[in-house]
């Protein structure tokens, strides 16, 4: 790894993190450094995420917090947690409201989370999110994801019409993406 990475490690064992920490002893902001790593391993080794979350939190600098639960959020989701998750993104959104110039995707991501399990006594805060969110999607997967949700969200509760128009947005915004993706290939 550049040695320039030395915070995003994909992989983690005892020397990896006796080196990590060494590095970290020297650098100058602390919690980023520590942030960027639990974020790089949150999918891999949720544990040691985890761990480098709460140390994370114990630093005290605030400023990433929104960010932090996510990775938090996703580590649980790795380990197959769903209520910790959810309430890492909940934790989110709550930073991003006292903190707004600091965005995250838990405004997607739960609402997704809960949709996909099925969550039904969250139907109506995931509804809640997306309305919110509409206004804000910009990239395909926003798009596709939004109208996802919807979709399932719709199906569970028997608004097979609503559910019908969403999952043709879905997959409208899904062939599209794969059009553009396969054209530029193609160049």
């Amino acid at each position: 790894m550049n040695s320039k990475d030395w915070f995003r490690n994909t992989d983690w064992n005892a020397e990896i993190e006796k080196a990590f920490f060494e590095k970290l002893r020297r650098a100058r902001d602390k919690s980023q450094y520590i942030r960027i790593q639990a974020s790089t391993l949150a999918s891999s080794n949720p544990e040691v995420a985890l761990k480098l979350l709460e140390h994370y939190f114990a630093l005290g600098d605030k400023f990433d917090y929104a960010q932090a639960y996510v990775d938090q959020a996703t580590a649980y989701l790795a380990m197959g947690e769903s209520e910790k998750a959810i309430d890492a993104y909940e934790a989110a959104l709550t930073r991003e409201v006292e903190f707004p110039n600091l965005q995250t995707q838990a405004n997607m991501d739960l609402p997704f989370l809960i949709a996909l399990h099925e969550i039904e006594k969250l139907y109506d805060r995931a509804l809640q999110l997306l309305d919110i969110a509409e206004s804000k999607l910009m990239f395909p997967l926003d798009h596709f994801r939004w109208h996802a949700s919807k979709a399932l969200i719709n199906t569970a509760r028997g608004r097979n019409v609503d559910a019908m128009l969403s999952a043709c947005e879905a997959e409208s915004v899904q062939s599209a993406s794969h059009s553009r993706h396969a054209r530029a290939r193609q160049r």
